[in-house]
């Protein structure tokens, strides 16, 4: 009697969906981005006629997000009145008297998040899609078994607008770890991410605190994953930023960014 060969055993992937809410990160007081920020906040500058934010949002829309918070604070009315008529996806504001930082903003809107996985972006950045919708491509990656937050990355030496030292290493499985302080580092987190909002709650500070602690702590648990962005991608944090951001796009012909 021949011997029996065992099967190989796979690990089957959980069986995930797409977050059907965000927070777009949209407080922050512009300061690198004057004069033209001296009359409106940030996310209300228009690239390629359309403001920062209604990218964000049309994108969280396109990938089936149902409801959005929005957070502010500089000339916060300006936004609340922008939203104002907006239906898809669902607006609730979190407006903050005093900036709370990234990891302080998201604690507060903890109660209007829910705790289901969600999308967090940042509303200074703008993306264009690689093969398949950027956001779509995140959620497939998505393992809530393993990750506690998966960031969006983007190749340092491809961002447009971005002159840092990079902020992570990312090992063939797709586990982050952070730069030193005297290192540069192959990827920038693009702004954009799936994270466990219940990350935000566990033992950070009230008050005014960066994600990066919330980061740190996933990466020391092995919890903290990375996608490489297969697109274009920029941050536009200046001027000088915007302007190459719309000369490089008046050039393209894609016409995602302007509907």
């Amino acid at each position: 009697m021949s011997p029996v060969s065992k099967k190989t055993r796979t690990k089957t992937p959980p069986v995930t969906t797409a977050p059907a809410k965000a927070m777009v990160m949209a407080a922050g007081l512009g300061l690198r981005m004057r004069p033209l920020t001296l009359e409106r906040p940030k996310p209300l500058i228009p690239v390629m006629g359309k403001p920062m934010l209604d990218h964000a949002l049309d994108r969280l829309e396109e990938a089936g997000v149902t409801a959005a918070v929005v957070n502010s604070h500089y000339k916060g009315e300006m936004i609340a009145a922008h939203l104002a008529g907006r239906t898809s996806p669902a607006i609730t504001l979190s407006p903050e008297d005093t900036l709370l930082e990234t990891g302080g903003s998201v604690k507060k809107a903890l109660p209007l998040l829910g705790t289901d996985p969600v999308y967090v972006v940042n509303a200074d950045i703008l993306w264009l899609d690689g093969p398949s919708p950027t956001l779509a491509r995140l959620a497939r990656h998505w393992n809530p078994d393993e990750m506690d937050a998966l960031l969006l990355l983007m190749a340092t030496t491809k961002a447009v607008g971005y002159e840092g030292r990079g902020d992570y290493h990312m090992d063939p499985l797709g586990r982050l770890t952070r730069r030193g302080e005297m290192e540069i580092a192959p990827f920038v987190y693009a702004g954009v991410q799936i994270v466990k909002p219940g990350l935000f709650g566990q033992d950070t500070p009230d008050g005014a605190f960066s994600t990066n602690r919330v980061w740190d702590r996933a990466q020391e648990a092995g919890r903290l994953f990375g996608l490489a962005h297969d697109g274009l991608w920029f941050h536009i944090g200046t001027p000088d930023a915007l302007a190459e951001t719309e000369e490089m796009l008046s050039m393209s012909d894609v016409s995602v960014v302007t509907t």
